[in-house]
């Protein structure tokens, strides 16, 4: 009798902890759909935070079950270089590329090709989301005192920005989080993505240069002057660190020698040990956000996943002809979540059932083109819009939408024909 009653008491509270991680993961979702809960000041990262908390504090999640969901080498990856991003930034790498730009005689329309192009390809290696923030501001300067309108060139920025982060393993989170989980090899990667990236942002410029035809002249009353003190003055001897320490990663990347986390952990450690930036200057530039959500996610979404439910619920899938595990359904799906919760929680999503290194390309790519077609869908988006801002410039969820539409349903369509020829 008694054994019959501990057998129905630990039945409940495993029914319990089922049912309060099932609320902790909605909540957290539905607060990566709407961004905020209302009449709160949470943000993402607060929310997904918040609803981790909920699980260790109510003893639904183990602090080693916690440790054991962690991915810690996609996070030591990730904040390496993030580190070795901060110190170009700081060493005004990005700024002085960004001016370069400007000082060429180019019109308008090629003007703006030239940074979508230089940037895309820098995003692919030193992260999207720093090359928006260092670069938005130097954009709208060189857009007034040109006097046209800087709104295709932020746009074309952010656009080229995700694109071009796609073109390797390291230049987004949800690039480096896919890699690490399946093991892709770094090279072969850049092979399958270089035609995609390319064909993509050429098309991106032609959209947007299309869509400002004759309109390139900035408005009669420009907003508030730019804020001199986001610009970071070059610095040659830090820039040329910086370069060289990332140039002996992409080698090493490469080479696939050494796990890139260790790589990258080591190339961290030679630019904090510096006499010229203080290294709490580099470590408050570092992305603490983004870590924090991932950390959060981790937790939140390896409890799901214990509980079976996720697992019944693709079978279910199933049975009505939704097969997770075929890389076409993937593709579909991640460009609805990427939109629906952004990309980096949607790839944490569907990277349990993604098990073909070919399938992990493709949701690669994927997902960060699919970042494009809203505001929300990217963080890079975010960030530009949010400097644009800073200086008096709007841009609105439909503004956006008008250019990011129409890039987005472009280059998913020339992955498909891309990838499909390789196929062949």
């Amino acid at each position: 009798m008694l054994m019959e009653l501990h057998h129905a008491g630990q039945a409940v509270a495993d029914h319990a902890k089922e049912t309060l991680i099932i609320v902790a993961f909605s909540l957290c979702y539905i607060g990566m759909i709407l961004g905020r809960f209302p009449r709160l000041k949470l943000d993402r990262t607060g929310i997904a935070l918040l609803c981790a908390l909920l699980l260790l504090g109510s003893k639904a999640v183990s602090e080693k079950e916690a440790l054991r969901a962690l991915d810690i080498p996609t996070l030591a990856l990730l904040f390496g270089l993030m580190v070795v991003s901060v110190q170009l930034r700081l060493g005004g790498f990005y700024t002085k590329i960004t001016i370069a730009f400007a000082r060429l005689h180019l019109s308008p329309p090629f003007l703006l090709l030239g940074i979508m192009v230089s940037m895309g390809f820098l995003s692919a290696v030193f992260t999207n989301d720093v090359i928006c923030l260092a670069t938005s501001p130097v954009i709208i300067g060189i857009c007034r005192r040109k006097g046209i309108d800087p709104l295709p060139y932020l746009l074309g920025l952010a656009c080229a920005s995700n694109i071009g982060s796609a073109l390797t393993l390291i230049g987004n989170p949800q690039n480096m989080l896919i890699a690490q989980t399946l093991h892709l090899p770094f090279a072969r990667y850049i092979v399958k993505a270089f035609p995609v990236v390319l064909v993509s942002l050429v098309a991106s410029w032609a959209i947007i240069a299309s869509r400002w035809k004759g309109k390139w002249l900035l408005p009669e009353d420009p907003s508030v002057s730019l804020d001199e003190s986001l610009f970071n003055p070059f610095d040659r001897w830090q820039t040329t660190k910086g370069l060289i320490i990332a140039v002996l990663l992409m080698v090493l990347f490469l080479g696939e020698w050494w796990p890139r986390e260790l790589c990258a952990l080591a190339a961290a450690g030679v630019l904090l040990t510096s006499r010229r930036f203080r290294s709490c200057d580099i470590l408050s530039l570092v992305d603490w956000q983004l870590l924090v959500l991932f950390i959060s996610l981790f937790v939140i979404n390896d409890a799901l996943y214990r509980t079976g439910f996720p697992q019944s619920a693709v079978i279910s899938l199933g049975k009505l002809g939704i097969d997770l595990h075929h890389s076409d359904m993937i593709f579909g799906i991640s460009v609805v979540l990427s939109n629906v919760v952004s990309n980096v929680p949607a790839v944490m999503l569907l990277l349990p059932w993604v098990k073909l290194p070919e399938t992990g390309y493709l949701l690669a790519i994927a997902s960060t083109f699919a970042g494009n077609l809203l505001i929300g869908g990217s963080i890079a988006n975010i960030i530009v819009v949010d400097q644009a801002a800073r200086a008096g410039i709007t841009i609105s969820w439909r503004e956006h939408a008008k250019v990011g539409v129409p890039v987005t349903l472009t280059t998913l369509a020339i992955t498909e024909v891309i990838m499909l020829l390789h196929r062949l």
